[in-house]
């Protein structure tokens, strides 16, 4: 196609948006509302699976040691730990160390609780925190790590703890949060997309007379499309333009008000610059997808053309 036509049918279809009036006003509103119905979902679809990405990565493997495992004992251990498939970091937490984090979690109230537990009385055991890169893996991590006794006379590793039955839970109850909320996003989609189409169809029709006296006077078929499909673009544009600028404005006043609170909780939203381009990307591209497609489908099957 030559530039000079380009231009054409790009200067025909946006005065056909403006000219339409009401019928322009219908499919942007059709679009705008649809998308941000779609968009409120997303948004806590979004949320929702990183918010169970956050819980995941923060399962980890805690290797409690025997009380008299000696020094070249403890860096063995950590050696073989280390050399396991998908370990990411291994931490060594001695039991000073453990006894200061316990008194941190404890704050106040476990003070007298703990008073008297320094030194030689301190009753916790040295410790290897383990971090995987897979999540799921932590489990066959686990049994790897408590192999590590085989064959060593006296064991080194007093226990290995991961919450064997809870992780487990917790990654099925993430999976079907994440296939319903993709699920539920999926038939929003398609559901948006079949009221916009619908929608840019009865702008077509009711201006087939116009296709018509085009047809009569000689007209290709791509001649006619062309401004058509520019004129369903820009009404995808505009329609997602509207609920994205909404969402956009709406999420960053809700995450800077409950920031604090939710960061109380250890509840993270997803960053409103991270949120923006996939939030914005996606609806943009679905708008304007489904203005190009109803367009299509209106002037091949409805207008014969």
């Amino acid at each position: 196609m030559k530039i000079r036509t380009f231009v054409r049918h790009t200067r025909e279809g946006t005065r056909n948006v403006i000219r339409n009036g009401w019928m322009t006003f219908a499919s942007i509103g059709a679009i705008s509302i649809s998308l941000f119905i779609l968009g409120v979902f997303l948004i806590l679809a979004l949320n929702v699976n990183y918010l169970a990405t956050q819980i995941e990565s923060q399962v980890e493997i805690r290797v409690y040691l025997e009380v008299n495992t000696s020094d070249a004992q403890i860096q063995a251990v950590r050696n073989e730990i280390a050399g396991i498939p998908n370990v990411r970091q291994v931490t060594f937490v001695s039991k000073e160390d453990g006894m200061k984090l316990l008194r941190e979690k404890l704050g106040n109230d476990g003070r007298e609780l703990l008073e008297g537990f320094d030194g030689d009385n301190n009753p916790l055991n040295d410790s290897f925190t383990v971090e995987v890169d897979d999540p799921h893996a932590v489990n066959q991590v686990a049994d790897r790590i408590q192999q590590v006794n085989q064959g060593k006379n006296p064991k080194p590793i007093y226990k290995v703890s991961y919450g064997k039955g809870t992780v487990e839970t917790l990654f099925r109850v993430t999976a079907i949060v994440r296939n319903v909320g993709l699920v539920f996003v999926g038939l929003l989609s398609f559901t948006a997309m079949f009221l916009i189409s619908n929608t840019i169809k009865i702008t077509i029709v009711a201006r087939r007379k116009e296709i018509g006296i085009m047809k009569l006077v000689g007209a290709t078929n791509g001649f006619i499309r062309w401004p058509f499909f520019i004129e369903g673009g820009l009404l995808g544009l505009v329609g997602s333009a509207i609920p994205v600028a909404i969402l956009l404005y709406g999420y960053m006043e809700f995450y800077n008000f409950t920031k604090l609170e939710l960061g109380l909780m250890l509840i993270k939203l997803i960053p409103i610059n991270e949120l923006m381009w996939m939030l914005a990307g996606l609806l943009l591209g679905i708008g304007i997808m489904i203005g190009i497609w109803g367009t299509l489908l209106s002037v091949r099957k409805f207008l014969r053309v």
